[in-house]
Parts: C-alpha cells; structure tokens; sequence
C-alpha cells in the first residue's frame, strides 16, 4: 500500500512539473512567433478620455463612435430578422414551463390532500 501510494504521489508531483514546464514552453513559443517582444504592443481595443470628457474607442486602429454604434442599432432594428431557433427556443421555454407549472400543482394539490 505504501509504495503505491509513493508511487501515485510521484505521478502527481511528475504531471503538475509537466504541465508548468508545458504552459512556459507555449508562453515562449508565442513570444517566438510574434518575433519581438515590443511592451508598446497595441491592444485590439483602446478606450481613452478626451479632453472635453468624452470616451474615444478605436477598434483595430479604426475610430468608433457612438453615432455608428447607433446607426447600427438602428439598421438592426429595421431589418427584425426572424430567428427560427429564437422562436423554437422560446416555445419549447413556454411549454416546458407550463408543464412544470401543472407537475407542481399536481404534486402540491397531493400533498394536500385535496
């Protein structure tokens, strides 16, 4: 019992090794194939503050303001595309309901003795 325990133990410790030797391996494979490490890195998404207050977002370089988020919203709006898994999940959501609803009050009307 005690040398498979010792065993196990070892196995344990050998894979918990292998693992923090597998996630620096990839962390520098990745810093490989970036091909530099630069600190100045630009993000995917930056948000700053104006001067005036305002939030300016760049996506990827591109400017974003909330004048196109709203005129995408609006667009989406318009368009009200009819999502044919939405409507099936939102009825089976109803019926499931409705027949834990019943189950209830069949149990509870039971229990009561009614």
């Amino acid at each position: 019992m005690k040398r498979f325990t010792l065993k196990a133990l070892f196995l344990a410790a050998l894979m918990f090794a292998s693992v923090l030797f597998g996630m620096q391996q990839a962390n520098d494979g990745i810093q490989q194939m970036r091909g530099f490490d630069d600190p100045n890195y630009e993000e995917a998404i930056t948000i700053q503050e104006a001067e005036s207050g305002e939030l300016q977002a760049s996506i990827l370089g591109n400017e974003v303001s909330s004048h196109d988020l709203q005129k995408k919203r609006e667009q989406l709006e318009e368009m009200e595309a009819y999502n044919f898994f939405s409507s099936l999940g939102k009825q089976f959501s109803a019926t499931i309901q409705a027949l834990m609803e019943e189950t209830i009050q069949l149990i509870t009307s039971l229990i009561n003795g009614e």
